[in-house]
């Protein structure tokens, strides 16, 4: 079962149980602990199976959104994401801040900053990947994750990214200590790029905050030019 389904069963089981302990206190009957059990099981099992678990998801999202805390933390990592893209020239086509925005947008109810990946695509329909190729999305992928990093001194977002990068990292012909060591570079090139471009970086979160176009935070990081994002391609490519 996805991770929003397990968030979600593990907050009606804790809730079914303590509705259960207080029962006899508050004269509730066995029942309805037992019933509603039974419906919850039911309705995460239907999702998962004909919705892809994008219902757990929207609930889950939209209790975990009431925390100003949480949605300022995922600005911010979506800011990395956003930020290291446009500098290392893969294009961004869209973003979305919690699964309910993408759902409006015409998405799978999954935030995320979203790429112009067909380059990416093709390569991986032949099953060849260039190193160039995984070098450039490595960096992007983790880019979220080293963003939440310098700003909160912890990472809590970034299990998906990085299990992306590991399945990039397979299509390379190399060690398993090569590809780790191909992580570790590209994690310290995102947060080089991050820290050399940090004022360029604030823009962004503060931009992303107010639902800017994606042009607008795409000009916000490259300061009206394409040299930058020229220079920092370049870079990415080497390794």
């Amino acid at each position: 079962m996805p991770t929003p389904g397990l968030n979600l069963l593990a907050i009606a089981i804790f809730s079914i149980t303590l509705v259960s302990l207080l029962g006899p206190l508050l004269h509730i009957s066995p029942t309805v602990p037992a019933l509603t059990t039974v419906g919850l099981l039911g309705l995460i099992t239907v999702d998962s199976l004909t919705w892809s678990s994008q219902g757990t998801t929207l609930v889950v999202d939209w209790f975990a959104q009431r925390s100003a805390g949480y949605r300022d933390r995922i600005i911010h990592h979506e800011a990395g994401h956003f930020l290291v893209a446009t500098l290392l020239g893969v294009p961004v086509t869209g973003y979305a801040l919690s699964a309910w925005e993408a759902l409006r947008q015409g998405q799978q109810a999954q935030g995320g900053v979203r790429f112009e990946d067909g380059n990416l695509q093709a390569q991986l329909e032949e099953g060849y990947v260039t190193g160039a190729t995984v070098d450039r999305y490595c960096q992007v992928w983790l880019a979220g994750g080293v963003a939440e990093q310098l700003v909160y001194g912890t990472v809590e977002g970034a299990g998906d990214d990085r299990q992306k990068v590991r399945r990039l990292l397979a299509y390379l012909p190399v060690s398993p200590q090569d590809r780790q060591q191909k992580q570790r570079w590209a994690t310290l090139q995102a947060k080089s790029m991050l820290q050399r471009h940090w004022d360029s970086y604030e823009t962004l979160v503060q931009l992303l905050r107010d639902n800017a176009l994606v042009e607008d935070c795409r000009q916000a990081v490259l300061g009206g030019t394409n040299e930058t994002a020229l220079g920092e391609r370049s870079s990415g490519m080497r390794g």
